[in-house]
């Protein structure tokens, strides 16, 4: 017979018990969230595992291609990969401790880098998938478009921030940004890259709108780049076949449906635990571009919605760290470059999960962090240690930091002034 103690036991709690556990539990992540430190740590945390996960995908997504195109060597794909985490890491270090300064004096620099290696893209570059967008330099081969990413956020961010007393006139808020990013957008459209241009666009877009642009030029714009896209879609028949194929891949299936139709199969077979590590099928050939922009699909296939989904929310925690960052910054400068960063990276982010759900056209943009490649992942890590720099200096930030340093040595904590508290952000 049960006793009345385990009776007691199988009785719910009371509504007020629970509404009560619940807002401390509220109140506790709250309190979580809003810690000067936050922000400094989900970056780490957050960029840490998609490195992770990166690793392990293209080991797993590349095995085959390896197998066929490397002598045997399934590894040879991401151990290449590896190289380039090695050499992206320490950069990613260096970028977080370099002072402000120095990326307001060679921003202007390195964007015009960027444009004259775009420039020698055009004319020296290789044609891949037919793009040309990749440059030989020595045994290796980069793509500029991706460094002049980072370059045209850093120099538009210094632009802005030299002019934030006068950005109510339109001549300062669009000239000279607009003109410096239509020029790198063009250049790449020339070498064919329509993806990568739309990002450039999302970029632009992103800065005018933090930097307060009126809204009925964003209508404008938006209006000006679709006709552009169309028109460019249509003189090139196989951007035209994606575009009229990506809602439904399945009525082209063995042309220009293919590649959208295999992932779609990936993504379904996964269900929501996944297939398991290494157990993807379509990356036996089915699937092209398996480790590089549709490897999201293989991802999906192996760790099923459960893997997407801890994806997307480690994207989703950059997204909320870095906004934070720039809400509660002094100086403009940081700002704008986080913001930046940030339509960069969620902006490819969400256009590479898009054309692998089929919503929209195969572009070919990679996914951040995950797909293989050192010239997405050695700027964008590096983007990332920039805006992992601009958190730890926050000025409370900063504080919390050396109280912890002086704690662990045992000397005494200097005081410092009071939190700035966060800026009232972009501008109406």
């Amino acid at each position: 017979m049960s006793s009345t103690a385990d009776d007691t036991r199988l009785v719910p709690a009371p509504r007020g018990e629970r509404t009560g556990l619940l807002r401390s539990v509220r109140e506790t992540v709250a309190d979580a969230l809003a810690r000067p430190l936050t922000p400094y740590y989900l970056l780490l945390g957050a960029a840490a595992l998609l490195l992770v996960i990166g690793v392990i995908m293209v080991a797993s997504a590349s095995s085959v291609y390896s197998y066929k195109y490397n002598g045997g060597d399934s590894y040879a794909v991401v151990k290449r990969q590896i190289m380039w985490l090695a050499i992206a890491l320490p950069l990613a270090w260096v970028a977080s401790r370099l002072p402000i300064g120095f990326y307001k004096r060679v921003a202007p620099l390195a964007f015009a880098l960027g444009c004259l290696l775009l420039v020698a893209t055009i004319f020296l570059g290789v044609t891949v998938n037919g793009n040309r967008n990749w440059l030989p330099v020595g045994p290796i081969r980069i793509q500029p478009a991706e460094l002049t990413k980072l370059a045209l956020i850093l120099w538009a961010a210094t632009v802005y921030a030299h002019k934030e007393r006068r950005l109510d006139s339109l001549h300062h808020l669009f000239v000279p940004v607009v003109p410096g990013a239509a020029l790198a957008t063009l250049l790449v459209i020339l070498g064919r890259d329509l993806g990568t241009a739309l990002v450039f666009f999302a970029i632009l877009l992103g800065l005018l709108w933090v930097v307060g642009a009126p809204f009925r030029y964003f209508g404008i714009a938006l209006s000006v780049v679709a006709a552009g896209a169309l028109y460019l879609a249509t003189v090139d028949t196989e951007r035209m076949a994606r575009l009229l194929n990506f809602v439904d891949p399945f009525q082209d299936f063995h042309d220009t449906g293919w590649q959208p139709a295999h992932g779609l199969y990936a993504l379904a077979s996964g269900n929501v635990l996944g297939e398991g590590i290494g157990h993807s099928i379509q990356k036996w050939g089915d699937l092209p571009e398996a480790h590089t922009d549709f490897i999201f699909a293989v991802l999906g296939e192996e760790l099923g919605l459960i893997g997407t989904l801890l994806v997307v929310g480690l994207f989703v925690v950059i997204a909320w760290a870095a906004l934070r960052v720039a809400a509660t910054a002094v100086d403009p400068f940081i700002r704008y470059a986080t913001f930046g960063i940030v339509v960069w990276l969620l902006g490819q982010t969400v256009i590479n999960i898009g054309m692998v759900l089929a919503l929209l056209p195969v572009i070919g943009i990679p996914l951040p962090l995950i797909s293989y490649g050192g010239s997405s992942l050695v700027p964008s890590l590096a983007a990332l240690g920039l805006v992992v720099g601009f958190a730890r200096r926050e000025p409370a930030a900063a504080a919390a930091l050396a109280a912890r340093k002086a704690a662990r040595k045992g000397t005494p904590v200097p005081e410092t002034g009071a939190h700035p508290g966060p800026h009232p952000g972009p501008r109406s």
